[in-house]
Formats: C-alpha cells, sequence, structure tokens
C-alpha cells in the first residue's frame, strides 16, 4: 500500500544524520530511480560522524577531519537542511525544524525517516554538568586530546605539587566498549608523550576507571572481558568495579567506595538514552523512551514512518521478547532494510523483516593492542587489534575517506604522534580581542580560570553550541 499526499513527487523526510540517517540516505540515493522522490535530510549538523573511530582520533592516530563525512558531498541529489529538529507530527506529517537564524521551517512528508540517535545518559551527580565530558562526537574527541596534552603541559611546568598531581589524574567513568576504547587509546598517547614533558614520567599519572557493575565490557564474554581487566590493571589503571562517582564539584572526585581526590579530566561513558526528540512527537514510545517498531521497521501504526537505530525499539527476531542493541553494527544493517523497505512501499511491493544475529565486537585497546570476539572466535593483542581496523575501515562511507584514513595509518608507521596541544581551538577569539582593546599579547589564564574555561567548552559541547 501506497501513502500520497497531494504533491506528484512524493517527498521522504529523513530527521537525523547520524549512522542511520546517514546510511539509509546513502542507500535510497542508488535505489530510488529520478524523479521517484523527493529527499530531504534534517540534522544540526551537515556531517555524518564515524564514532566507532572516536577513540583513535582522540589518541592522534587519525585525523578528525577524516572521520566526518559531509552530507552536501555524498548526497548531491537530496536536500540538507541544516537546522534541529523540534518537533515531528504524525497526525499532520509535518517536521518543525529551529535554523540557526531566521524563521523556523515546517517541512511536510509523505514518508519520514526518524533516526535522531542519542545523546549520553547523565545522572544527578553534583559537579558532573559543570566538570565531566562526554565521547560521543568528533568535537569531543578534539576537545579531549587537546586537554590531555595540555594538562602534561601544565604538569611539565609548574612548580605546584597539588595543581601537578591534579592535572595528571584522570577519571572515566563507565566501563563499557566506548569508555575501555577511550581511556585505553588516551592512556596509550599520554604514555607515549611522557617522553617530550620534562619531569612528567608514566608513573606519575594516574588513570581511574569507575564501573558501577561487577564487570567491564559486557558485549563480550566474560573471559575475554577478564583478559581486557588483566591488560589494563597491568599498565596501571586503575579499574574500580562496583563503584559509583559520588560527587565531582570543583573537580573533587568522591567515590562510593569512599576515596576522595582532585582530577581535572573527567570523562562520561556511562551509557546512552534515547534523543530528547523522540518525547516532544507524537510517536508511539516504550517504556525506555524509545520508538516501537515492528519488524519491517515500520512505525506501530504509520506505515508511512520508519525508525531504527539507537532510537528506535527493534524487535530482535533471533532472540524472541528482545530488542537490539544500540551498537553501529546493527544500525549499518537496520539502515539498509529500512531503506529497501521504504522503497518497496513506495512501489507497493513486499517489506521485508530485519533480521541480524549479533556477529560479535571488536575492541582496540591502545595502538597494537586489542580484543574481539566474533562469530565465537576469539581474538586478543595484535591480530584483535588489527581486525578493528580492517572491520571498521570497511564500514566507513566513500572511498575518499577510506583511502585518507589508511593513509594515517600508513605514515603512523614511520612517524611518531603528534603532541601539540591546540587548548586555544576553545577560544579562539582570545587573542584578537586583546589585541583590538589595546592590551597587548594575552597573559596565560591562571589554573582556575583555565578549568572553568573547560568546563564551558566541555557545557557548549554538549549542548550542540560553536
Amino acid at each position: 500500500m501506497t501513502y500520497r499526499t497531494s504533491r506528484t513527487v512524493p517527498r521522504i523526510v529523513i530527521v537525523g544524520g547520524g549512522f542511520v540517517g546517514t546510511y539509509v540516505a546513502l542507500r535510497l540515493q542508488r535505489l530510488l530511480r529520478v524523479g521517484e522522490a523527493r529527499v530531504t535530510l534534517v540534522d544540526v549538523d551537515s556531517y555524518m560522524t564515524y564514532q566507532p573511530f572516536l577513540p583513535e582520533a582522540a589518541a592522534g592516530n587519525v585525523e578528525p577531519r577524516h572521520l566526518v563525512v559531509s552530507l552536501r558531498a555524498v548526497l548531491p541529489r537530496f536536500e540538507i537542511v541544516s537546522g534541529r529538529a523540534t518537533r515531528v507530527c504524525l497526525g499532520d506529517r509535518r517536521v518543525h525544524v529551529e535554523l540557526q537564524e531566521g524563521p523556523p521551517r515546517e517541512i511536510p512528508y509523505d514518508y519520514l525517516v526518524f533516526a535522531p540517535g542519542s545523546i549520553s545518559r547523565t545522572l544527578p551527580i553534583p559537579g558532573l554538568a559543570e566538570c565531566g565530558i562526554g565521547f560521543k562526537t568528533v568535537e569531543e574527541a578534539i576537545h579531549l586530546r587537546n586537554h590531555v596534552l595540555g594538562c602534561l603541559d601544565l604538569a611539565a611546568s609548574t612548580t605546584d605539587e597539588a595543581v601537578r598531581r591534579r592535572a595528571l589524574t584522570f577519571v572515566f567513568v563507565g566501563a563499557g566498549y566506548a569508555g575501555v576504547e577511550a581511556l585505553a587509546e588516551l592512556e596509550d598517547m599520554a604514555r607515549d608523550a611522557c617522553r617530550y614533558f620534562d619531569g612528567v614520567r608514566t608513573c606519575d599519572m594516574r588513570w581511574y576507571l569507575v564501573e558501577a557493575t561487577g564487570r567491564i565490557m559486557p558485549e563480550v564474554g566474560e573471559d575475554m572481558a577478564e583478559w581486557t581487566l588483566h591488560q589494563l590493571r597491568r599498565r596501571g589503571i586503575d579499574v574500580r568495579l562496583n563503584t559509583r562517582l559520588e560527587s565531582a564539584v570543583d573537580h573533587h572526585i568522591v567515590l562510593s567506595d569512599g576515596e576522595e581526590f582532585d582530577a581535572d579530566t573527567l570523562v562520561w561513558t556511562a551509557g546512552v538514552k534515547p534523543n530528547p526528540l523522540t518525547a516532544s512527537c507524537d510517536l508511539p514510545l516504550d517504556a525506555k523512551g524509545r520508538v516501537r517498531v515492528t519488524p519491517m521497521l515500520t512505525v506501530e501504526g504509520a506505515g508511512y514512518a520508519f525508525s531504527a537505530g539507537d532510537c528506535a525499539a527493534v524487535p530482535d527476531l533471533t532472540n524472541p521478547g528482545a530488542t537490539t542493541a544500540p551498537s553501529a553494527q546493527h544500525a549499518v544493517r537496520q539502515a539498509r532494510r529500512l531503506a529497501e523497505n521504504l522503497v518497496a512501499t513506495l512501489r507497493g511491493e513486499e517489506l521485508k523483516p530485519y533480521r541480524h544475529s549479533y556477529a560479535g565486537s571488536v575492541a582496540s585497546l591502545g595502538r597494537y593492542k586489542g580484543v574481539a570476539q566474533v562469530y565465537g572466535m576469539k581474538l586478543r593483542g595484535f591480530p584483535a587489534w588489527f581486525m578493528h581496523r580492517t572491520y571498521h575501515l570497511s564500514r566507513m562511507p566513500t572511498l575518499n575517506r577510506k583511502a585518507r584514513i589508511l593513509m594515517d595509518w600508513t605514515l603512523a608507521l614511520f612517524f611518531r604522534r603528534e603532541i601539540v596541544s591546540m587548548g586555544a581551538l576553545t577560544d579562539p577569539r582570545r587573542e584578537f580581542e586583546f589585541a583590538a582593546k589595546g592590551a597587548g599579547a594575552p597573559q596565560a589564564a591562571p589554573a582556575a580560570e583555565a578549568r572553568e574555561e573547560r568546563a564551558r567548552e566541555a557545557e557548549r559541547v554538549r549542548a550542540g553550541r560553536p
């Protein structure tokens, strides 16, 4: 059955330019005939970020620009609207969009792809909003890299032992894939960079991984998780299981096991939740705030609307009663099926259900180190690290980005990592403002002011503001 409004050419609106939105659009661009449909993609950013490579970008193994794909470049046949969707209506089939400037827009549609993704799931912990930073965007990865290197700079320059100890203390909360990979890659980078900072030794740094449950990396088997835990502790990383973050006011960390200390770096990777946009729409939601969809990836009760990815409760046909996990592996495959079913709906053809058995997981633990469990096969060390890179390189959109990432890796075989901290990126107009006011060259901000600026930058990143 087809769904058409009065327009001659049906309009497809895709809300979200993340994994699902971008891969759906790329697939539609290949499947749709010329003039068969008009496609509009709405997202606050006009690029897609390949999130599995964020830890490598933070560690300096990959140029951050090579992890993002310009939607306008790869989707020349489609309309790209750079704005934030504020409401999606099934009743009158309209998407309300707030632009950076000017009046808001209302975009009518015949078919909807709802894929705004997810955001970090935070808790009402004192000080977290002011001092913490997430790890879901390329902006956060860049900021975190600059911040860690800036902390090494500070430690090598100060004569205040308390400031030095605080600068060299790094806390990561959440021991899923995101937390373990981010910590492992950044610790590996900092360990490598210590040789360039006078008086800073690897043993001076304190790295904490705080996890509320009794194990790390629930995505892999228990034996592989235990092996990873052992490897992290061998590197001097303090892994605290069954421990919660109680407070982080003014960067003073308080853990539920009673330990307290100061840390300039607090990274929050304790899970995700559906984008708040889902709550402001009239789509059917489950108890977790996810959009309820059928196995064909259509929204329940609306055959003209589709959804998938982190914001959708997609039935797992290989495990009756369960829903698929919020992973890149499922997102890419769901996007392909969604696009094919949308085209089938458009043409009045039969839809097919989404069915995919979980293939396994791969994770990087730093250069030449990794862990993998794929189709029952377990790999550790270099083979797992190589599989991690090979798999994700194959999933990276466009030959252009694949070639650039491969070039980054090739150059890394012959040259050391870059250790330049571009901290001024957080406030690029400061130098010019001093010059315009006739104040001369700016002086280095005191440590407290620098910490406040980093906190403000983290808040801007979380809020999606430039």
